[in-house]
């Protein structure tokens, strides 16, 4: 199978491209080099699906391009038999220093990939969406009918594509499926996140930071999670036109969560508070019964035991991945 994975050299999507390497699926990998953060961290992945692809029969192709130009989006669709779409302007916080950007990226990106995909007759187009498209509960956890009302421009810009995703299932026939990740975490993540800052912090001697009172809830996915899912809608139609929520059916609030790195590495330490965010939701919790019943999906870790395999990849990869870590 031909897959073009978009943002294929970030984190989900780099994470996405390599496992469908290794099973000897063919990958285009699109990304611009977006400089949200570390550059090399994306550099390091795209070392990772080379070695994979030499190690198998799988061709691999990477392609620098944006998916904002339309002509770049056709030229890697044309041959697609399945595109999984996981570029975007990622980050709550910087969609409200620029909600421009974050528009042009997430919503005009997306119309082009749509667009070339109608064009090209791809069998399916598995969409990245986020839990910010929920914005305010009314109640946990969050089942898929739940009222979608946003509280950044990213959560408006991820709801616009579902909605777009729909319309084009509906007018034109394309096979769309749309996920709806909860915090993603594990090896490579962004390291502009509480897991990796908690944990850097803590390696290095430094406290953690929590920004506000540590109350707020999470529910964490580890990566592999969201690869099975995205890898079972390779073959499968269960889910085509519709969308399906991928967390880990579990939450911790921030205090708990830097304290269960806190102590596992520096147990000494004191945690700071500084001055809460804007635009960032209270509390995330997934249902994913409905993932379940269409895709089979269950999550694999608790996010103690997921945090857990995070230091212990962290540690390892440590003299690489810090100093990128630490730059951010």
């Amino acid at each position: 199978m031909q897959i073009l994975v978009t943002g294929g050299a970030g984190f989900i999507g780099g994470h996405l491209a390599e496992s469908f390497l290794r099973g000897g699926h063919d990958v285009t990998v699109l990304d611009n080099f977006e400089p949200f953060y570390a550059e090399g961290i994306k550099r390091h992945t795209l070392k990772v699906h080379r070695e994979v692809a030499d190690e198998g029969d799988a061709e691999y192709r990477f392609v620098e391009g944006d998916v904002r130009d339309a002509e770049t989006v056709r030229a890697v669709v044309d041959d697609a038999d399945v595109v999984v779409h996981q570029a975007a302007q990622a980050g709550v916080r910087e969609s409200v220093r620029n909600p421009r950007k974050v528009t042009d990226i997430n919503v005009d990106g997306t119309v082009n990939l749509l667009e070339a995909s109608k064009e090209a007759d791809v069998k399916r187009v598995i969409l990245a969406s986020s839990s910010s498209v929920y914005g305010k509960p009314r109640s946990l956890p969050y089942e898929e009918d739940h009222p979608t009302e946003p509280v950044s421009p990213y959560g408006v810009t991820k709801l616009t594509q579902e909605h777009m995703a729909r319309v084009y299932t509906e007018l034109h026939g394309l096979p769309t499926v749309c996920l709806r990740y909860f915090t993603v975490y594990g090896p490579r993540m962004r390291p502009n996140m509480a897991i990796s800052n908690f944990v850097s912090r803590c390696l290095n001697g430094e406290p953690p930071v929590i920004y506000g009172d540590g109350q707020q809830t999470r529910d964490f996915t580890y990566v592999a999670d969201v690869v099975d899912a995205n890898r079972t809608l390779l073959a499968s139609d269960a889910a085509d036109g519709d969308v399906v929520n991928v967390g880990s059916s579990d939450n911790i609030s921030i205090q708990e969560l830097a304290e269960t790195v806190r102590d596992q590495l520096k147990p000494e330490l004191d945690i700071v508070y500084e001055s809460a965010r804007e635009a960032d939701a209270e509390h995330t919790h997934a249902s994913v019964e409905k993932a379940g019943e269409l895709i089979g999906y269950e999550p694999s870790r608790t996010i103690t035991e997921g945090v857990g395999e995070f230091i212990e990849w962290y540690r390892a990869n440590r003299e690489w991945y810090e100093p990128l870590v630490r730059s951010s």
